[in-house]
């Protein structure tokens, strides 16, 4: 039997129990953690999941967007069956002072998570993108919906560059690709947050919690990325800028560009000493004061 079609279970088990969709994505997480189902390996199809778990199909599509949610799960639609992530989001070790800096999405998505432990859940983002923020936050969904995190309040506020600027990064090498290069870091943006949002608002119908994300746009190109975790926690990074070619719009296209997930965070919080609480103190100040003063409002469009 070729992997792609193989059952994620052995046998199929028909007269087992009705279970919830939770449940079902509770057993297919877990199949996902330990390997059983390994990255780029296809997924039965909705109707033999179905089966296996006597569940309506109804059920398993909710299974399997919660697993989309949690970036464990890619291509999901009615047509075709779902695949395991090629890179599910890291848990790689817990940042802090004494660690030494790490890439971003090694870094961000624990220390999110242990963020998300608190009742009330403050993350405070100035980025390019919001790419990093929406696979990081993948893991804290993971965990509430497995009831391991239970916050009762969460608020969110990212900063991204306006899209009516010129944005310093990414850049053409060739000024004449420069509409087509816009136009690809735009639908990047915009769909990155409104991903970021739609997963955070569901969790006010899911599991009634009082949430609010916003956006707003600033009138620069950002040669950092910022994260403020409920005022306990400040982790930065510089975009390093490197010549790499972008595949856009079927074009190859030469560009001045940083990857943000490989961006290393720094880690600085106030129990490591009077240096570290000034740096989250003044990192707090400056994000208040640029969403105060000279950002505006963004509107995110599919």
């Amino acid at each position: 039997m070729e992997p792609e079609h193989a059952s994620v279970s052995g046998p199929k088990r028909s007269h087992r129990p009705r279970r919830s969709h939770r449940e079902v994505a509770d057993e297919l997480r877990a199949r996902i953690r330990s390997g059983e189902l390994p990255p780029g390996q296809r997924m039965p199809t909705q109707a033999e999941l179905a089966d296996e778990f006597g569940v309506e199909r109804g059920a398993v599509r909710q299974a399997l967007r919660i697993l989309q949610s949690e970036r464990l799960l890619t291509n999901i639609s009615k047509g075709a069956p779902a695949t395991v992530a090629a890179v599910p989001v890291p848990l790689g070790p817990a940042a802090g002072p004494a660690v030494p800096p790490q890439p971003t999405m090694v870094t961000l998505a624990p220390r999110i998570a242990t963020a998300f432990a608190a009742r009330h859940v403050q993350i405070d983002a100035l980025c390019l993108t919001s790419v990093s923020l929406t696979m990081a936050i993948g893991e804290p969904l993971r965990q509430i919906h497995a009831g391991q995190l239970e916050p009762a309040k969460i608020d969110v506020r990212v900063l991204l560059p306006s899209r009516n600027i010129d944005l310093a990064f990414p850049a053409p090498v060739d000024p004449a690709d420069g509409d087509l290069l816009h136009r690809r870091w735009l639908a990047q943006r915009n769909a990155q947050g409104l991903v970021l949002r739609q997963n955070l608002l569901a969790l006010r119908t899911t599991h009634g919690i009082d949430v609010d994300v916003s956006f707003r746009a600033l009138p620069f190109t950002p040669p950092v990325k910022l994260y403020l975790l409920n005022a306990a926690e400040a982790l930065f990074a510089y975009y390093t800028l490197g010549r790499r070619e972008r595949e856009i719009e079927q074009e190859h296209v030469q560009t001045y560009d940083a990857d943000g997930t490989r961006s290393m965070l720094f880690s600085f919080a106030p129990g490591a000493g009077r240096r570290d609480a000034a740096f989250v103190e003044q990192s707090h100040l400056w994000f208040d004061a640029l969403w105060d003063t000279i950002s505006s409002e963004l509107v995110l469009t599919a």
